[in-house]
């Protein structure tokens, strides 16, 4: 049986090898909860406005979900030759119930239909990855108590620049997270726009009301010009980008931990259950989720160059190459979601090597800054205590120690104005001690964001 999109000006049955090419049954099939959901509600709709009887109504809906169970279970066979999954759906309707089956398409189209249909998925993965990354963040401030006494080695260029808190720079993942759950939300807000009822592209001259299916379907509003939302594919696109930027900041942390559960940087002690072993080399513990995890990212931005490239020169309304929106937006939330899984136990199941990073901790001068900024207190122009610091970090270097071991003769040769009291803004543990200004490592500033966080992802006591 050909599909019930053929109308009767066709004078020959589809060729099966245009069957083939053209199905999308093999990649949308995991529609058919939403359509089944548009489906009810447009039923409902029509029974309101009276374009079909209230008991063709519920002998429609009792039908779909009969057919949505058949679906889940697998028992319902797919076909080629019905194209997708909203033809089989209704398809199986019309088996069922004949006529009245044949009238649910009334003041449809498929184009609207799928568009419907999109805009719900997508909704709810929205949602799904937002409640990811909220488990993710709690992941990175569960650490923070347990860690609050930990001084790590802040880095620009891959260099050692200044010393932080722990907690600090878990913050700063909570904070990259957090704008991905803001522009979540910002997208979510455009995707939930009912597309239903602008029919093919111009709209329908029967009596219909779209926002009463609007509401059916938990949408804010409908979307208020057809030819647009006939070949609109913006939420798909901004959707794919939200992914992309997850996807960034997920490879970013999986590139950092990578880094430090070498032997060269020996910060970290990465759960064992996310590792896997060498088939040759017995002592290899090999970081594979967090390479894979950046790994999989290229596919998500790969996905977003896809659908750009897809819709950069289609002319208004529909066309078919729409239909290819779908394998690379089902893609990118398949692989978010499942690095998101993984992500939030192995933050919360990985330890810092406490010991290795103290060892070390004094290497790299981190406390010159606020070197230059005590001598700045004191009086110094800027430029003039940059260079000076630098003058005592290459003596420091010479002589193979810290600044905290350098003499106070020594530092005096360089700046005769210093006493004894800066000795208190060197060394790490002094130099982060030293820290005032709202956003820095300063261990008061971090302990009230540690809080706020808590609070905000309803952590707190």
């Amino acid at each position: 049986m050909e599909s019930p999109s053929r109308s009767g000006v066709f004078e020959s049955k589809t060729d099966d090898r245009v069957e083939r090419f053209a199905e999308s049954i093999s990649f949308d099939a995991r529609l058919f909860p939403q359509d089944i959901r548009g489906s009810i509600a447009h039923a409902r709709m029509l029974a309101a406005k009276g374009w079909i009887t209230a008991t063709e109504a519920t002998q429609i809906e009792m039908t779909l979900r009969e057919i949505g169970e058949e679906l889940a279970g697998g028992k319902l066979p797919l076909r080629i030759e019905l194209e997708d999954i909203h033809m089989h759906i209704e398809q199986a309707l019309i088996d069922r119930l004949g006529d009245v089956g044949r009238k649910l398409h009334t003041a449809r189209s498929r184009n609207d239909q799928v568009s419907t249909d999109m805009r719900l998925w997508v909704r709810e993965a929205l949602d799904r990855v937002d409640v990811a990354l909220a488990a993710l963040q709690a992941a990175f401030v569960g650490r923070c108590d347990a860690d609050a006494d930990v001084i790590l080695p802040a880095y620009t260029h891959l260099q050692r620049a200044q010393p932080v808190l722990a907690p600090h720079y878990w913050l700063a993942y909570v904070e990259k997270f957090q704008r991905d759950r803001e522009r979540v939300a910002d997208c979510r807000r455009r995707v939930n726009r009912c597309s239903l009822g602008v029919a093919a592209v111009a709209g329908t001259s029967l009596d219909i009301d779209r926002r009463m299916t609007a509401t059916e379907l938990g949408f804010d509003s409908v979307t208020p010009n057809s030819l647009d939302t006939s070949s609109d594919r913006d939420f798909v696109l901004e959707s794919g980008f939200v992914l992309a930027m997850i996807a960034s900041h997920l490879s970013g942390w999986a590139e950092e931990w990578i880094l430090w559960s070498t032997v060269e940087f020996g910060f970290l002690k990465l759960p064992h259950a996310f590792c896997t072993g060498s088939s040759i080399m017995p002592q290899k513990v090999n970081p594979d989720v967090l390479e894979l995890t950046r790994g999989k990212s290229a596919r998500v931005m790969g996905n977003l160059q896809t659908l750009m490239l897809l819709v950069k020169n289609l002319p208004l309304a529909y066309n078919r190459d729409l239909q290819e929106d779908k394998p690379p937006l089902f893609d990118s939330f398949d692989t978010i979601e499942a690095a998101l899984e993984l992500a939030a136990p192995l933050v919360a199941g990985a330890e810092l090597r406490r010991e290795s990073i103290a060892a070390r901790l004094e290497l790299g001068y981190l406390d010159a800054t606020t070197l230059m900024e005590y001598l700045i207190a004191q009086g110094m122009p800027q430029r003039r205590a940059h260079h000076l610091v630098g003058g005592l970090v290459g003596e420091a270097m010479r002589q193979g120690v810290p600044l905290a071991e350098l003499s106070l003769d020594t530092l005096r040769e360089h700046a005769p104005e210093l006493d004894m009291k800066v000795y208190g803004v060197l060394g790490a543990a002094n130099a982060v001690a030293a820290f005032r200004s709202e956003g820095s490592t300063s261990p008061e500033r971090v302990a009230e964001q540690v809080a706020a966080w808590k609070v905000r992802l309803g952590e707190a006591d």
